[in-house]
C-alpha cells in the first residue's frame, strides 16, 4: 500500500501526516490525531455518529479517505467548545438529549450545519435536517427539544 503526504487543518490547529492512501478519514482523526470524539458507528455513512465538518458542510468521515481532506478545515466535536460550551452542546445538555452518547457528535454536527442554513427551523424541519443520524437510545423527542433551545440561544 502506498502511502501520500496530506496537510489539513483539524480544529484550527494545522497537520501533516504521511498517511496510507486508502485510509478513512475517520480512522486518521481518531488514530493519527487521537480525536476519539469522532465515532465510528456502522462504517457505511448510515448512522451518522462519523459526521464531522469540511469546509462548512458535513461529511460522513467514515465514507472519506483522508487524502481526500487535503487542504481542508475540519472541525471535530473537540473543536466546538472554547472556554464555555458551544450553544448546540448546552442545549444538548440542558434537555437530556443524549444517553450514552455515541451518535452525539454526529448530532451536534448535523444541528449546527442545520442551524447555519436555517436559524428557525420547525419541528418537521428538525425532523428532516436529522434524519440520517440515528440514535438507540433517547428517541428523538429530547433531541428535537434541544435543536429548538439551540436555534433560540443562538439568535439571542
Amino acid at each position: 500500500m502506498t502511502d501520500t503526504q496530506i496537510t489539513l487543518t483539524v480544529n484550527g490547529q494545522r497537520h501533516s501526516r504521511r498517511v496510507p492512501t486508502r485510509m478513512l478519514l475517520s480512522d486518521f482523526l481518531r488514530h493519527e490525531l487521537r480525536l476519539t470524539g469522532t465515532h465510528i458507528g456502522c462504517g457505511h455513512g448510515v448512522c451518522g455518529a462519523c459526521t464531522i465538518e469540511i469546509d462548512g458542510a458535513t461529511v460522513r468521515s467514515c465514507l472519506m479517505l483522508a487524502v481526500q481532506a487535503e487542504g481542508a478545515a475540519i472541525t471535530t466535536v473537540e473543536g466546538l467548545a472554547g472556554e464555555a460550551l458551544h450553544p448546540v452542546q448546552q442545549a444538548f445538555h440542558e434537555h437530556h438529549a443524549l444517553q450514552c452518547g455515541y451518535c452525539t457528535p454526529g448530532f451536534l454536527a448535523a444541528t449546527i450545519e442545520l442551524l447555519r442554513e436555517n436559524p428557525d427551523p420547525s419541528e418537521a424541519e428538525i425532523r428532516e435536517a436529522l434524519h440520517g443520524n440515528l440514535c438507540r437510545c433517547t428517541g428523538y423527542v429530547n433531541i428535537v427539544h434541544a435543536v429548538k433551545r439551540a436555534a433560540e440561544l443562538m439568535r439571542a
